[in-house]
């Protein structure tokens, strides 16, 4: 299966202070540049990197990897337009898409390799896959050229959301018992939190740091 991936970070993190969370560091390294990793690793053909608020800053992070950076100019206008230019941007139509943020501190190599199993072996007749755990939706997601190009077809302000919304006998909810697929950063108490429940030391890079 050729597959290919947008990874979107873009926002502002404003719950975080206005800092560019994907650059928190786990193990020394930017979680951007681990769920890159994480993405290449599992097969991912080719990865788009949608950058905003701090492209900047962000860009260095992800040298000498074999993925492809474009910027949003109006990062301000939300996911939607992130997701739009990241789809836009893919070279060609493949079996898969992976749509993935860059806040995810637990996503390793295995979890995207899951994703895109459960993907093949999705309901005949589905075109977008998540994993749903706990009753809760997670990310990342995996869609189809169909998708894709349903989006790229339909007004400015159509997303994967607004996808799923209108086609839900289209969407599978995949079932997984993996936490790593619903924990994401938004505020510094999740860093915390993750902190005490599973040891993990999440740091900010030293430039950041203040």
């Amino acid at each position: 299966m050729r597959c290919a991936a947008i990874l979107l970070a873009a926002g502002s993190a404003s719950r975080m202070g206005h800092r560019p969370k994907c650059l928190i560091e786990r193990d020394g390294q930017a979680l951007i540049r681990r769920t890159a990793l994480a993405l290449l690793d599992a097969g991912v053909n080719e990865v788009v990197v949608v950058l905003g608020h701090y492209a900047q800053e962000v860009a260095p992070a992800l040298t000498g990897l074999s993925v492809r950076t474009v910027t949003n100019p109006h990062p301000e206008q939300g996911i939607i337009s992130s997701q739009r230019l990241g789809l836009e941007s893919l070279s060609a139509n493949g079996d898969a898409v992976v749509m993935c943020l860059a806040d995810q501190p637990l996503i390793e190599t295995q979890d995207i390799t899951d994703l895109l199993q459960a993907f093949a072996d999705r309901p005949s007749n589905t075109d977008l896959v998540f994993p749903q755990v706990q009753g809760q939706p997670g990310n990342p997601v995996a869609l189809s050229a169909e998708v894709r190009q349903a989006v790229l077809q339909a007004n400015d302000d159509f997303g994967c959301q607004t996808w799923r919304q209108h086609n839900r006998a289209l969407v599978h909810a995949w079932a997984s018992d993996n936490l790593h697929y619903i924990t994401d950063l938004d505020s510094q108490a999740d860093i915390a939190a993750l902190r005490r429940s599973l040891g993990i030391d999440l740091r900010w890079p030293q430039a950041s740091a203040g």
